[in-house]
């Protein structure tokens, strides 16, 4: 994709700030170090990675001995689905580019201002257990069952995280148990030669629903798009009818285009 939004799909820019937002399983990389888990990261303008590592670690320890210099860091993102799948990780990212500590001095006032947009709880940790890190971005690249590509930092910084990102693990897990045959029902719309096996939720977004094929042999990833994208719940809702058949849906829809 080339980053612009279609009534289709989101933009990978989009993707990945939803994944940035989303993702719980993050790992810190820099020479010299084993890799780190991050207990908080946060992107901002104008094209930073605001992060929690533990203050005992190697990581923190290079980055203070770096200095203002800074040092080639990399962190990856791992995106998982909520549920039990065979294959659990839907992407992962990688944002690359200069890691520096946040000087003592300054670490409050960065972390208020991070808490003031994302009040997370591993901001908490700043001061006792935890250190500030800050990762200027050079490059960012997101894989996933289609393959790899890389992001212009830009336009990451600028795209705008879907509007279900917060909601959508329990959106799925609920499709998943209690209207499995609604997902059966959606995944009816894919060619024959797809729908061979389980159909899972994979993911939900503004522009369609997502749906994994568990095979035999392999599973296959298909996106099934809403007619129109939504912009809150109760549209979200009314699309994932208007998928799965729902007669009274189809009607109301047909009457909401004239």
């Amino acid at each position: 994709m080339n980053g612009v939004v279609t009534t289709t799909a989101p933009s990978t820019a989009e993707r990945v700030r939803s994944v940035c937002l989303r993702a719980e399983h993050t790992v810190l990389a820099v020479e010299g170090s084993a890799p780190v888990a991050t207990t908080m990261h946060f992107l901002r303008s104008p094209g930073e990675i605001v992060m929690v590592v533990p203050a005992d670690s190697t990581v923190g320890a290079v980055s203070f001995q770096a200095g203002s210099a800074g040092i080639p860091a990399v962190l990856e993102l791992t995106d998982h689905t909520p549920l039990d799948l065979r294959e659990p990780v839907r992407s992962l990212v990688w944002l690359s580019g200069e890691l520096r500590r946040v000087p003592d001095t300054a670490e409050r006032a960065v972390a208020a201002a991070v808490a003031s947009q994302y009040p997370h709880a591993g901001l908490l940790d700043i001061g006792h257990s935890g250190i500030l890190l800050r990762l200027l971005l050079e490059s960012v690249v997101v894989a996933d069952a289609t393959g790899a590509e890389p992001v212009p930092v830009r336009d990451l910084v600028n795209a705008d995280p879907d509007p279900f990102w917060e909601v959508e693990g329990g959106w799925l897990q609920h499709l998943d148990s209690d209207h499995s045959d609604m997902v059966e029902q959606i995944a009816r719309r894919l060619p024959p030669s797809l729908r061979i096996g389980r159909a899972r939720p994979l993911s939900i977004d503004r522009y369609g629903v997502g749906i994994r094929v568990e095979g035999q042999g392999q599973d296959h990833d298909v996106r099934v798009p809403f007619a129109n994208p939504v912009s809150d719940v109760t549209e979200l809702g009314r699309a994932l009818r208007v998928l799965a058949g729902c007669p009274f849906m189809n009607g109301l829809r047909a009457r909401d285009h004239h």
